[in-house]
């Protein structure tokens, strides 16, 4: 078994990405074995789910520790994805065999990434909610129904593509339950994430295309590479990591889907376009927000760090 060194590379800076955003695993990792390095996709898929099910209990022993986690929130996604995940192997298999199902996995993992792109804006407009989050995560009232059906189809968009542990199941609680911090929405997703990937990695070591080689390279660039992303992560400007993210996730969902490089290089320009422009507008907004509620003139000392200034001495926060 040989390492493949420019395949360790990537998942290497892949694998950074990861650890800035605690997104992007199967939606980074996956598009970037089929497309620089010729990794057929169901053996992309099934190398990636095996190699992050080893990567992803590290990240939730870190949660669980610090307490931000809701494992009532972690049993019901886990009863709806496990079993889905698992199906989702027989699905990609259903599809049919040799070329027909490498196409089929290779249009849905396209389509996944489109909505994982949708995802990452639609947490970037929900992140500005977080000063009304639950600081206890037993006050939260979990909705066994609505987060069942969550994990069901997370579980079985991650068993045929490999992506949505992160990207699409975290959007959808941040949409079920807004009061989740955001450190709370990563901790529940990463946890539920272990038993979830671990089962789309058995179903495709059974009957998937499971590349050791391939796997052994990943583990070899994204166990460091996750590592100093989560060290430097405190550093980081988030903002710009997720807008990065989005455009990359995009281009690599167009080119899965056979869209021309003329017409990718327009629809990234536009989205950026548009990104530009309601980024300048939720700023503006923002800061009318901000001079309503106590604007720091000019000379004057923002009173705890700048947090709620204005706010007489002996009032109540």
């Amino acid at each position: 078994m040989g390492i493949d060194i420019p395949l360790a590379v990537g998942s290497f800076l892949v694998a950074i990405i990861i650890g800035l955003t605690g997104m992007g695993g199967g939606a980074l990792m996956t598009p970037m074995m089929m497309l620089l390095f010729n990794v057929p996709p169901l053996a992309a898929v099934s190398s990636d789910l095996v190699a992050s099910a080893i990567m992803k209990p590290v990240g939730g022993a870190v949660h669980m520790r610090r307490g931000t986690v809701n494992l009532r929130l972690v049993g019901w996604l886990c009863a709806g994805s496990v079993p889905a995940a698992f199906c989702g192997v027989l699905v990609a298999r259903a599809f049919g065999d040799g070329e027909q199902v490498q196409q089929t996995i290779k249009y849905a993992l396209g389509i996944a990434l489109l909505l994982a792109v949708a995802g990452l804006v639609v947490k970037a407009v929900l992140a500005r909610r977080e000063g009304a989050a639950s600081e206890d995560l037993g006050k939260i009232v979990v909705r066994p129904i609505p987060t069942l059906l969550v994990g069901m189809v997370g579980g079985l968009v991650v068993g045929i593509s490999s992506v949505g542990s992160g990207s699409l199941i975290i959007v959808a609680l941040l949409m079920l339950y807004p009061a989740l911090k955001a450190n709370q929405l990563v901790g529940t997703d990463l946890v539920q994430a272990v038993p979830l990937v671990a089962s789309a990695a058995l179903g495709h070591l059974l009957f998937g295309d499971f590349k050791l080689d391939v796997t052994a390279s990943l583990l070899v660039g994204s166990i460091p590479g996750v590592y100093l992303g989560a060290r430097i992560s405190s550093r980081a400007p988030g903002g710009i990591i997720r807008a990065l993210l989005a455009v990359v996730l995009l281009a690599s969902a167009l080119k899965l889907l056979d869209v021309s490089n003329t017409a990718t290089l327009w629809i990234l320009g536009a989205a950026v376009a548009a990104g530009v422009a309601g980024w300048s507008l939720l700023r503006n907004r923002g800061g009318a927000e901000v001079g309503i509620v106590g604007e720091v003139t000019e000379g004057s000392e923002p009173a705890g760090g700048g947090v709620e200034t204005g706010v007489p001495p002996g009032g109540v926060r």
